[in-house]
């Protein structure tokens, strides 16, 4: 995996507080979604940030390390495995940025979300397609929001050791399909998602 980060752009020209804000968990079948939103410090710029998905965990865990200490503000939101079954996943997505961005303890004079549409927010917002690996402050939210939800994945493994999620995360592998077909759900599982909604229907016609 590439440790080579690109210029991002530090998305100050647009003055003020800019606040970037990103999800993960959006795509799993099994977990929360977790938003983070980061403001970063002009005065400190920090070298290497980058979408999270392209960095080692080591670089993740290192970078994150100095978002939290050297941001202007930072803060998570996150929606539950409930929340998502009852409102859907790109509403709950919302629900979590949206929480994220509450969380700063101030109201950020700019939102740039990563992605093609904003939640509702007390402030003014943007999208930005790919802006994980564009616009610093919001890589840098990809990169808080990966980290937690991944160590809070990697610790409910040993709630629930028989579906691996500490190697995938609650995403579709073939080795978490085979554990939902061998074991079935567990309260972590997005009942709303088609593979676990086919596998209860079959379960229920059984």
């Amino acid at each position: 995996m590439s440790e080579q980060a690109p210029q991002l752009s530090l998305d100050y020209s647009a003055g003020g507080r800019v606040a970037g804000v990103d999800e993960a968990g959006r795509g799993p079948l099994a977990g929360p979604v977790v938003a983070a939103a980061v403001i970063l410090d002009p005065a400190k710029p920090i070298p290497g940030l980058a979408d999270s998905k392209k960095l080692s965990p080591r670089r993740r865990a290192a970078l994150r390390a100095r978002i939290e200490a050297e941001a202007l503000a930072w803060a998570l939101g996150r929606a539950e495995v409930e929340e998502i079954d009852r409102i859907n996943i790109l509403q709950a997505s919302f629900l979590a940025m949206r929480r994220a961005v509450d969380g700063l303890g101030v109201v950020p004079d700019m939102v740039l979300v990563d992605g093609n549409a904003c939640p509702p927010l007390p402030c003014a917002a943007q999208p930005v397609v790919g802006g994980d690996n564009r616009i610093a402050c919001i890589a840098a939210a990809s990169i808080l929001a990966k980290e937690v939800r991944d160590a809070e994945l990697i610790a409910l493994d040993a709630r629930y050791p028989a579906y691996g999620f500490a190697r995938h995360k609650g995403y579709g592998t073939a080795v978490h399909l085979r554990a939902l077909r061998e074991h079935g759900p567990c309260p972590l599982h997005r009942r709303s998602f088609a593979p676990i909604a086919r596998l209860l229907g079959e379960e229920a016609g059984a």
